[in-house]
């Protein structure tokens, strides 16, 4: 992609945020957001089919950077992969509550789970045909980031606290054989 087509789609997406950050996706109009791009709508459709395809493509984009934010090596079960996991949620906080507000929230998490169990495999890819152990980690998962918007605005250093004592009875389970 040449570097003008590059600062259009840029442009594209910043003005996306700005109107996203203002309102639902749902209310957004191309004709609005091809505006305050400077572009006309046509521009807008040689980069992308709708709204919702520049939503998702922003979505993915924002996981992905999230996630390879955190070292390869990293294994998330351990309390550095956890804390080295929220820190990089935690440090695009503002653009995941505006990308990933009202309707888009479940969707969001449903991305961020799938991405999060993909790492997890890497290092455990015995848990991949393990039923119960996915049903853990994704019980784990779940609850860390509800938990997470329902306490976002309380003592940060505490949440992680107390989300790391969680990881260590989820090892504890994950080691042991529940059957």
């Amino acid at each position: 992609m040449d570097i003008r087509a590059e600062r259009t789609k840029n442009n594209i997406i910043n003005a996306f945020i700005e109107l996203r950050s203002k309102k639902e996706i749902e209310k957004i109009t191309v004709k609005e957001l091809a505006n305050l791009s400077c572009i006309n709508k046509a521009t807008f459709y040689r980069h992308f089919e709708d709204i919702y395809v520049l939503s998702e493509y922003i979505e993915n984009d924002l996981i992905k950077d999230c996630i390879n934010s955190i070292p390869i090596d990293t294994d998330l079960l351990d309390k550095n992969g956890l804390l080295a996991m929220t820190t990089a949620f935690v440090n695009q906080r503002e653009l995941f509550s505006i990308i990933f507000s009202g309707s888009r929230l479940s969707v969001g998490i449903q991305k961020l789970h799938q991405q999060v169990m993909e790492r997890i495999y890497q290092a455990h890819p015995e848990f991949k045909d393990d039923l119960e152990k996915q049903i853990i980690l994704s019980s784990a998962i779940y609850g860390d980031i509800y938990a997470y918007y329902q306490y976002k605005d309380t003592d940060f250093n505490f949440f992680i606290d107390s989300i790391v004592k969680l990881n260590h009875a989820l090892e504890y389970i994950l080691n042991s054989n529940l059957r």
